[in-house]
């Protein structure tokens, strides 16, 4: 899998998903060490975790509220649980994403 990750996050387990992401879990919450190549788009939706994130190399395209934003590296974004958004990676992209999930459900 491709990414600029220290070897021991690369001897995490591989997040099946919509995405190349190695996964750290946690009580009620996941880490994603995630890899996007230059044109993935990731068509509108919605999850149950509050995201937040870190670009870590490339850039994010978020889409989220009707608005538009470019998260370059060491910018930080957040997804709230339940926003419909999609995001698209015009350049090869590394992301540190946290993924938490509310104690009551």
């Amino acid at each position: 899998m491709p990414g600029s990750y220290p070897s021991k996050i690369k001897e995490l387990p591989l997040y099946d998903g919509r995405f190349d992401a190695y996964k750290l879990k946690a009580e009620n919450s996941n880490v994603l060490f995630a890899s996007y190549p230059a044109g993935t788009f990731i068509p509108p939706h919605t999850h149950d975790t509050d995201n937040h994130g870190v670009i870590t190399k490339g850039e994010l395209i978020l889409t989220m509220n009707g608005v538009t934003q470019r998260i370059g590296i060491g910018q930080w974004y957040h997804v709230p649980a339940n926003v419909e958004h999609s995001a698209t990676f015009e350049v090869e992209t590394d992301e540190i994403e946290f993924w938490f999930k509310d104690k009551t459900i």
